[in-house]
């Protein structure tokens, strides 16, 4: 379920940057980064090469050079969202010909197509996947540090975008470019911080057993007893720790509910949890 789940959140992931890319910025002669970014100039050169074309065959090469450091399950996920970008990409181009939205306002036409993007690279990261390219290289350097996904695409970029300029000869262009980057940049922070964001539990109460034992089942999440002293009422009490992600919130707040509607909760957001079930530890391993 957990892999449907993925190549589902993937394929939409896809969708969404497709519109971004072939419906706002292509026909708007906006670039963006990464391969996307060289394709379109690709695409506006004299070569006058698809930009469906030009992103697959980087893409594979890229990919090929990255399974040994990002493992088979992740490029196997990215391949199959090349496959869909390349394929929506040219369903899109192909039924969206006479279509030019915003020709007249290119701003806004950069705007929503740099929302777009970022979403859906944000969305492919979350699934274990990418729409390849500069995310490749992000999410090998976020393997073994915790840089932000976002900073390190935005800093791969900037030359692509700028280079932009040499087939356009437009520097306005270029600025919405820039444009682009930075607000798919901040929408990739945003999509995979709530994605990955956990909180943290304390739950005093007298069935602290049958909470735990549920919360063990579903989620499936630990839990950590701690002897506590009630100062007020000079009583001993027992205390679970808890940490979860954001999203599985509702449901041990609903199975507290449901054993002692009276137990005492405190939630709280939490910077980053690190062990078995949440992320790795980003360590720079010292060499003997």
């Amino acid at each position: 379920m957990r892999e449907a789940r993925d190549y589902m959140m993937i394929t939409v992931a896809m969708l969404s940057y497709c519109i971004g890319w072939s419906v706002f910025l292509l026909p708007n002669n906006i670039t963006t980064g990464g391969v996307p970014g060289i394709s379109s100039i690709l695409e506006w050169s004299p070569m006058h090469i698809p930009a469906q074309l030009s992103y697959f065959v980087i893409n594979a090469v890229l990919l090929v050079m990255a399974l040994r450091i990002l493992g088979w399950k992740f490029c196997v996920k990215t391949v199959y969202a090349v496959i869909v970008l390349t394929v929506s990409l040219s369903l899109t181009r192909e039924h969206t010909a006479s279509l030019h939205l915003l020709h007249d306002q290119p701003f806004m036409a950069a705007v929503l197509g740099a929302v777009f993007c970022g979403t859906g690279v944000g969305l492919g990261l979350s699934s274990n996947g990418s729409t390849g390219g500069t995310d490749i290289v992000a999410a090998i350097v976020n393997k073994y540090r915790d840089i932000s996904l976002g900073r390190i695409i935005l800093i791969c970029d900037l030359i692509i975008i700028s280079s932009s300029y040499f087939v356009l000869k437009d520097w306005e262009r270029v600025i919405y470019g820039y444009v682009v980057l930075y607000i798919s940049a901040f929408c990739v922070d945003q999509v995979v911080n709530s994605l990955r964001r956990s909180v943290q539990f304390f739950i005093i109460s007298d069935k602290y057993k049958e909470i735990g034992s549920r919360i063990n089942l579903d989620p499936h999440r630990g839990c950590t007893v701690i002897d506590a002293h009630g100062f007020y009422s000079g009583k001993e009490v027992k205390m679970l720790f808890v940490l979860a992600k954001q999203n599985e919130s509702a449901k041990i707040f609903e199975l507290i509910n449901a054993i002692d509607p009276e137990a005492f909760v405190s939630q709280s957001a939490v910077i980053g949890v690190y062990g078995e079930g949440f992320d790795r530890f980003k360590v720079k391993q010292k060499k003997s």
